[in-house]
């Protein structure tokens, strides 16, 4: 990740108000082989044996394929780039060979209080909100004080605008809500509690948990963005169990370039698909773009 680039969206200076929330990189000397930038296919031990590869070359020499291309097929290539530049990219990734890129190893960077917050923090949340839900400028989430003041509306006139969407874009809502509640959860449960002689301590802090999700804390908000982090949690359940036949096939192997750990990553892995099957009461995907042929082709 490049931590050096501007924000695209607005000013912003970036900077922390704590000096225990800044990104701890990840030297290059400790960075796996198996997931340095390089070949396409980086994470497969084929792609990192040089005899594989060399001897891969030689086939693709013995059956190698006229690449030319008619001025027909040309125009042909220039049209469908046209057309793919025209579209939003859902994510703009950075360029892990630029000099400015950072390895970032998440153990040594958990999820917890990094002292990012007012009006700075809700902008960002709210960008999210607005661009991805579906959702007109005129109607705003509960408890935003960003928000112009609506008197004693208390997130009714949001909840009977969603309760109007159809299921996929409900289900999209509740999605993102849960994926908030889950990074706020894990903000209350490693906070920085204080610092003494330059040595911070973290911990949980019941009342910034209160805060966030009691029932009267957030007149009735709280156990709604709770209830959203359950349904989070029953899709990525479904999600493992849908790719558990890929990764449980002998041929699948994780690479790192780290033998030992390999292993033992690949033997969890298995363990959280076993533990998937054990539970019967999935997310049934198949109610979803079910209805309106058209409308749901739009939504995909």
């Amino acid at each position: 990740v490049n931590l050096k680039r501007p924000c695209p969206f607005w000013a912003d200076d970036g900077h922390c108000s704590i000096k225990d929330c800044h990104v701890e990189p990840c030297p290059e000397s400790k960075i796996p082989v198996g997931i340095k930038a390089g070949s396409s296919n980086k994470y497969s031990k084929a792609a990192n044996n040089s005899k594989e590869l060399e001897d891969c070359e030689q086939a693709n020499k013995l059956g190698a394929v006229n690449s030319t291309l008619s001025n027909q097929s040309k125009e042909a290539f220039i049209d469908w780039a046209r057309y793919d530049d025209s579209q939003d990219h859902f994510c703009e990734l950075d360029d892990e060979r630029s000099p400015d890129a950072q390895y970032v190893d998440l153990l040594l960077n958990p999820e917890r209080y990094t002292g990012y917050k007012g009006p700075s923090a809700w902008r960002v949340w709210n960008s999210i909100y607005e661009e991805n839900c579906f959702k007109p400028r005129s109607v705003y989430r509960p408890l935003n004080p960003l928000a112009p003041s609506r008197g004693g509306d208390d997130g009714e006139s949001f909840y009977t605008w969603l309760e109007g969407l159809c299921l996929e874009k409900r289900v999209f809502y509740k999605l993102i809500s849960g994926l908030h509640a889950s990074i706020n959860l894990h903000l209350c449960a490693n906070y920085l509690l204080e610092e003494t002689w330059g040595k911070p301590r973290w911990g949980p802090n019941v009342k910034e948990f209160t805060r966030r999700f009691d029932p009267v804390e957030t007149k009735g908000e709280g156990p709604r963005r709770l209830k959203n982090l359950y349904f989070l949690y029953l899709i990525e359940l479904r999600a493992l169990s849908k790719v558990a036949p890929y990764f449980e096939r002998s041929v699948v192997d994780l690479y790192t370039g780290n033998g030992h750990e390999d292993a033992e990553s690949k033997a969890l892995l298995l363990d959280i698909f076993r533990d998937t099957k054990s539970f019967h009461m999935h997310f049934d995907e198949k109610s979803m773009f079910a209805g309106d042929k058209k409308g749901a082709k739009s939504l995909k």
